[in-house]
Parts: C-alpha cells; structure tokens; sequence
C-alpha cells in the first residue's frame, strides 16, 4: 500500500506522463504514441517539492497530483534444492560419473 509523502495539488493533462525526478521535484514529458518526433520538448519541471528519497522505496505521483511512495518488492523465484546424495560411495563417484547413473546403482546395491 502507498503512503502519501508531500502534497502537490498538480493538475495532471491528458498525453502527459508524471514522475518525480531525481531532485525530488514533480515532472513531465509527453507520452509516446507511434511515433515521435525529435522535435518534441523533453521533461519539464512542473512543481518543485524537494523530496528526500530513501532507498528501498519507489516514489511516483498519485492519481491526485501528490507525491507518494511505495515499498519496492524484491522477491523473484527460489531456486529449487538439490536433492541430498544417499550416501558417502556416491560422493567419492560423482567426479568420475553422472549422480544419475551412481545414484542409480547405489540404490540397486542396497535392494539387493
């Protein structure tokens, strides 16, 4: 859930998009759609507002033309464990062989 950090009041305009730069002012550059021109302007500062950014956290401009922020996620899939080996014979084989094929006859030794 994001928190509100500083209000701005900035009325924000179709075409445009907002973000708060790194001076922790709010500003806008216009949108691409198909393609753009070279001429086109570039970002301009619409409110300056000064906000000190902590790292960890992501700050954008609301739907009511306020600075807010939210705490970045930072996850991603876990690695899978590799499966424990059967035993001290499979340890000493595995530089010479696959685990596949030790593991195989080490578990035909034992039914045996």
């Amino acid at each position: 859930m994001a928190e509100k950090v500083q209000k701005a009041g900035v009325k924000k305009e179709k075409g445009y998009l907002y973000f708060v730069d790194g001076d922790g002012d709010i500003s806008r550059c216009p949108m691409a759609r198909g393609r753009a021109t070279k001429g086109e302007e570039g970002s301009k500062k619409v409110a300056k507002v000064g906000v000190e950014k902590e790292i960890g956290y992501l700050y954008f401009v609301d739907k009511n033309g306020d600075i807010a922020r939210s705490k970045m996620s930072r996850g991603g899939t876990k690695k899978k464990k590799t499966k424990k080996l059967l035993n001290k014979e499979v340890v000493k084989k595995v530089a010479k062989k696959s685990v596949a094929k030790v593991a195989k006859k080490v578990v035909k030794k034992k039914k045996k």
